[in-house]
């Protein structure tokens, strides 16, 4: 392991704002010879993915559903172009050549529309399978976004003293069958990290495809997978806020702070309910390889962040971090011949793999169990036919509050915790706690969210 590197995953929002990324993060009270032995990974900046694709939350379509639809994504490319040249010029003023950012781009959509045309030509041919070479085009669109962004990045850093590296992981320029391991590899292979500053594209072109894979958490994927290849003494995430003990827009700024320090175990769960400190597919390699994470806020260089490590216990027991969704949805079979049925809930999950839903928490009981999953598109479909299958299906718009810590498994947490809502009127609809006992999750009525979220946080993190 290389004490001395670091590999530095930079958001979309935070790259919108590259003036303090390059003022906080890259330069900092760093000497000249500190700004380097560092790697960035770059996501595109704020919006451009979802221009490309869908919007993540809202699920507006972009180019990628013009493209499926036969509509005219080549009007799409021209627009997005306009929309990236536009981004460009708030750069200007911070180093970045208008004329070579703009020809970079410029070509790189030219490349895209050319791929574009060609897959939908052998797609109405009907020789192919259609969903394959809608994933490839869903793979060509998603890496303009880092491109553009690892691009310009690298000119603004060289136009300002810092010897930089673009390292494009897109794989435009070449039709190698590399996997997406062997790419990363062979694009790191024999750099003096001492002497460039790299910044790589978040996108990385694959065999089995990135997006097929991981979807939208491709970035930190790619992340993932360079801090181990070069065996990183750290992999840091730059965000536009701390990783906090409780929703400062929620609870107040007052009464939240930087949670310091946890494992992978808290990563994981914070993940599952859409928090994500980083991908669950992402951590996992950084985890086995012994690599520690620190979560850092852009705009507070000097705080120290969060670390996550593998083996971290709270030596004092406590809560770390409330959070939770307000955007999840209760489902419930129930059926009067499932008390003693083996194999029964086998039944519902067969339908969930069918359309690709994985639950949040299960709770049962002798002729009920109830599922919580996302509030989205899937969650509708899957309802339509669990209906035409079971008995009685029952579904409700919930939320999910939780209470996490490294150190919880003692008497008086749940009890605190479900004392907490009892005393802001808040009924617990549904419970979920393992064995291991590091997640406390209530299942509540939507509506009670936002308060269930500050008495949780009054209660269990107010007296850290």
């Amino acid at each position: 392991m290389n004490k001395m590197l670091t590999v530095e995953k930079i958001g979309g929002t935070s790259m919108s704002q590259f003036k303090n990324v390059l003022e906080n993060v890259i330069k900092g009270k760093r000497t000249p010879d500190e700004m380097y032995n560092r790697i960035f990974v770059v996501s595109a900046y704020n919006n451009v993915t979802n221009w490309l694709l869908e919007h993540k939350k809202t699920g507006e379509p972009g180019i990628y559903v013009q493209f499926l639809e036969n509509g005219d994504y080549s009007i799409g490319l021209d627009s997005l172009c306009q929309r990236l040249l536009l981004i460009n010029k708030g750069f200007e003023d911070i180093g970045l050549d208008q004329q070579e950012s703009g020809e970079f781009i410029t070509y790189r959509i030219k490349q895209a529309k050319t791929m574009l045309h060609s897959l939908s030509k052998v797609m109405a041919s009907g020789y192919v399978n259609a969903d394959d070479i809608c994933l490839a085009a869903r793979e060509i669109l998603a890496s303009l976004g880092e491109a553009h962004s690892a691009w310009n990045s690298v000119n603004i850093l060289n136009n300002n003293g810092i010897s930089a590296r673009f390292i494009d992981l897109c794989g435009f320029n070449d039709s190698l069958p590399l996997t997406i391991d062997e790419r990363i590899h062979r694009a790191f292979r024999g750099i003096d990290f001492s002497e460039d500053l790299c910044v790589a594209t978040g996108y990385t072109k694959g065999t089995e495809g990135i997006m097929r894979a991981f979807d939208r958490g491709y970035t930190e994927v790619t992340f993932s997978k360079v801090a181990v290849e070069v065996h990183a003494g750290e992999a840091i995430i730059h965000k536009e806020y701390h990783l906090s003990s409780a929703d400062p827009n929620i609870v107040g700024v007052e009464k939240t702070a930087p949670v310091g320090r946890t494992n992978y175990i808290i990563a994981d769960q914070l993940a599952d309910i859409g928090m994500e400190a980083i991908h669950p597919k992402a951590a996992k390699p950084l985890e086995l390889a012994g690599i520690n994470i620190r979560i850092k806020n852009t705009f507070e260089p000097e705080h120290p962040g969060t670390l996550i490590t593998r083996n971290y216990i709270s030596e004092a027991p406590k809560v770390e971090i409330v959070s939770g969704t307000n955007k999840v949805l209760a489902i419930e079979v129930h059926d009067p011949m499932m008390v003693g049925e083996v194999g029964f809930d086998l039944k519902i999950m067969r339908i969930f793999a069918k359309y690709g839903v994985s639950y949040i928490l299960k709770s049962t009981n002798a002729n009920s169990i109830t599922n919580i999953v996302w509030d989205n598109y899937k969650s509708r479909e899957l309802v339509a036919e669990l209906e035409q299958n079971f008995y009685k299906v029952v579904v409700e718009r919930v939320a999910l509050v939780c209470a996490m810590g490294t150190n919880i498994a003692l008497p008086g947490f749940l009890y605190r915790a479900a004392k907490a809502l009892y005393g802001k009127g808040i009924n617990v609809e549904s419970f979920g706690q393992s064995l291991r006992q590091v997640n406390m999750q209530f299942v509540i009525k939507r509506e009670f969210y936002n308060d269930a979220v500050i008495a949780l946080n009054d209660e269990l993190c107010m007296d850290k």
